[in-house]
This record gives structure tokens, sequence and C-alpha cells, in this order.
């Protein structure tokens, strides 16, 4: 199983300079392949990494902010072969797929009709999903961010869990919610407190470490202020502070789990 890091930048500024892509990551295994929050590039860093959209499964969106699912309908539009074929599963967001109170949806209804399967996380509730090739187990985690149905999860997926904290506060039972993940990828965005909320910084990051205790966990969605400061060293912070390898990941880069 592969995890392959189609862009690693986060915050609003970074969103504009494109220091880091902003395309999410992808899943690759035998079972199923899974594209999480395809934002800005998604599409043609999937190109450039030799990452084909048609080969995906299952798409993911944890919440619905522009950084997280701009490129969500063209990746539906590549696993749905050109938007010919019924296929392939959209996970999403309550605001993502369904809208907010002003019901603006993240992706089109139009979109939504063309995959097979459309689904809204109940958190807490383990759903499994079948493909062409194997099937996998989702998890959804709720989060504390500006966007309230936003979510985290966990994938069991050929005897590996991987766990994904996407935008969100601290909360004390954060780290327990995700026990037990192989490799959990945790959005990082900034290396320490300001005034700004709904994003963890590297001290947060090492607290859910003690408490989820994975295999390996692996930064990203990094601001402007970690990427300046050297996404590497907080990476080394974060792993003597909780004694879990911890690695900062690269657009590009591939992990195997």
């Amino acid at each position: 199983m592969e995890i392959v890091f189609l862009g690693t930048g986060g915050g609003r500024i970074n969103l504009i300079k494109q220091a880091r892509g902003t395309g999410g990551f992808r899943i690759n295994s035998p079972f199923a392949n899974i594209h999480v929050d395809p934002g800005p590039g998604a599409l043609i860093h999937s190109i450039r990494n030799r990452q084909d959209p048609l080969s995906l499964d299952c798409i993911i969106v944890t919440h619905n902010h522009v950084d997280h699912v701009s490129d969500a309908m063209a990746l539906i539009e590549g696993m749905t072969h050109y938007g010919l074929k019924k296929k392939g599963i959209v996970i999403g967001s309550r605001h993502t797929l369904m809208g907010d109170e002003t019901a603006d949806k993240g992706i089109s209804d139009y979109h939504q009709k063309k995959a097979e399967i459309v689904y809204v996380p109940e958190i807490g509730e383990k759903k499994t999903f079948r493909t062409g090739h194997g099937e996998f187990v989702f998890e959804g985690i709720g989060m504390k961010h500006e966007e309230p149905s936003a979510f985290g999860f966990k994938i069991y997926i050929g005897g590996k869990v991987i766990g994904h904290i996407s935008d969100t506060d601290y909360f004390e039972s954060l780290g327990t919610g995700f026990a037990g993940c192989d490799l959990l990828i945790v959005n990082c965005i900034k290396p320490e407190a300001d005034k700004y909320g709904g994003h963890l910084w590297t001290q947060e990051v090492a607290a859910v470490l003690k408490a989820a205790k994975p295999k390996t966990c692996a930064i990203t969605h990094m601001g402007m202020k970690m990427l300046k400061l050297g996404p590497a060293k907080e990476a080394e912070k974060i792993e003597k502070e909780s004694g879990i390898r911890t690695i900062a990941a690269r657009d590009g880069m591939r992990l195997n789990v």
C-alpha cells in the first residue's frame, strides 16, 4: 500500500502562493484507490505524478473549504471515465454534499449523480464499501472546525489502518479516537499557537500522538510559517516529544505502509 502526497501545503496564503501544492493525498492499494481532499491542483498534480484519475475508486472530502474540495468535480469526471460511466464512491461532509444554511454545496448534484455511491459519514459509524477489486471499511471521526460538519477518518484496508486528522481545533479526546493506526496523517498547519483557531500546531500534534500511539505519523497541510521554519525540524520536535516516528511530507512523496 502506498500514500502519494499531491500537495502538502495549507492555509489561505499558501493557497494562493502555492509554495506547496494543495492537491491532498492519494491512498493506493490492491483493494481501492482513494483520493483525499482534492483541493486546487489535485488534477494536474495527479497527472504529473502518474496517478491516473480514471483508476480512482473513491474520493473523500473532509470539509467544504476550497483548499479541500475545488478539484473534486474534475476528479469525479475522471473516476467515472469522463462522466460516461456511473462508478465509484464519493464520501463528503454534510456541507460538501448537502449544502450549508445558504444551500451552497462543494460538489454539484450533477457530479454527485455520476457516482455509484454518495455517503455523508455518521460520526463513529463503520461502513464497508466494496469496489471492483476489494473492499475497505470507513469510520468517520468528528473534528472541531469552522465548517461544522468536518470530519477525520480511519480506513481499514488490506490489514492496515490509515488515519487522517483533518483541520480541527485540539480537544482532549482527539488522540484516543485515532488509536490503532499503522499510519496517522495529521494536518499541522503551524509551528506555534496564534490567534487563529481551527488548526493544529506542533505541540498539539505531539499531544495527539501520545494518546493515539500510531506506528508512524506524517504531517501535512503546512502553512507559510511552518514552511519557513522547516517542516522536518518541526517533525523532529514532534517525534522527540511524542516518541512516535514522525515524517514531514513533501509534495510528490510516496510513503509505503
